[in-house]
């Protein structure tokens, strides 16, 4: 078992970094792990949906895992995305993550076109948890999944641990999970950009991935709510709101935006086609709310 487990606290998931030119940027990768270490955060993920991960080659995804281990130096907990399409290549992510010294791994269930998925989802996640002999998250964020086979997996395969629950509606599916799954789960996480951070936290959630953006905002909001102040918890998250909103309508473009606003990336570039950067009325929306939020930065 990793020393640092049981894993709790916040684990941002990192933005994948563009240069000028669109090619990856190592560098603000780098500085964005140092940036969530610095803010207090308790781990990272990476690669997973808020990283673009499924526009980047496998290469690509294994060069960029060195590099967050590399920059984590042991700092902070990593918690490395090896979803695929098939189990095949999410042993492969697997096994390199743990080659790479990464502390957990993450998976979305693989995309599938059958109307009895259970035995492929079974032998995807068994696939993973073998190949990297860590601790295993297992990502529910999309309609392929129920309690039920979650908590199967989580009672009969070894070190399939923790879950990351972000179906609609989250905190009620968080409430369900932690009364089915009881002492074969070691933590059942939220996500979703925190939207609904303390119901899930009052529903027995245990930690959050949110972006990076206002990693050190979602610390206080946790230190806040685990020293006992609820009251200081909701005001922070109250005013964290407003720029949750705005990532929600717009995208992965505004936390970009922010993280190169706060010095920490070089450019808000994305790798997913079609997506659409902001204009001048979404920046001016923004600068107003970061009037706002920006004193409750801490780094």
């Amino acid at each position: 078992m990793n020393p640092q487990e049981p894993f709790r606290g916040i684990f941002p998931v990192l933005q994948t970094p563009l240069d000028a030119d669109g090619a990856l940027d190592e560098a603000s990768l780098a500085r964005e792990v140092d940036f969530c270490v610095r803010a207090g955060a308790h781990g990272v993920v990476f690669p997973v949906l808020g990283s673009e991960y499924q526009y980047l080659t496998r290469d690509e995804r294994c060069r960029l895992v060195e590099v967050v281990v590399g920059a984590a130096a042991r700092r902070i907990t990593v918690v490395a995305g090896v979803a695929a399409t098939n189990r095949e290549e999410a042993v492969e992510h697997a096994r390199h993550a743990a080659d790479a010294s990464a502390d957990a791994v993450i998976a979305l269930p693989p995309e599938t076109r059958t109307d009895k998925p259970r035995d492929e989802f079974r032998a995807y996640y068994e696939g993973i948890a073998e190949a990297s002999r860590l601790p295993v998250f297992i990502q529910h964020s999309h309609a392929t999944m129920d309690v039920g086979l979650i908590s199967e997996l989580l009672a009969s395969v070894e070190n399939i641990r923790y879950v990351k629950e972000e179906m609609h509606p989250s905190a009620h599916n968080i409430g369900a999970l932690v009364q089915s799954v009881g002492a074969a789960c070691s933590g059942v996480f939220g996500g979703a950009h925190n939207r609904w951070m303390l119901s899930e936290l009052r529903r027995g959630a245990v930690g959050f991935m949110p972006a990076v953006e206002a990693v050190d905002v979602h610390v206080r909001i946790w230190n806040a709510y685990m020293s006992g102040d609820e009251a200081e918890a909701r005001r922070l998250f109250n005013s964290l709101l407003p720029l949750l909103n705005l990532v929600l309508i717009l995208g992965l473009p505004v936390c970009k935006e922010v993280l190169v606003r706060r010095g920490v990336i070089s450019s808000a570039g994305m790798r997913m086609p079609g997506s659409i950067p902001l204009d001048e009325e979404d920046h001016r929306e923004l600068d107003a709310i970061l009037a706002d939020v920006s004193p409750l930065f801490t780094v």
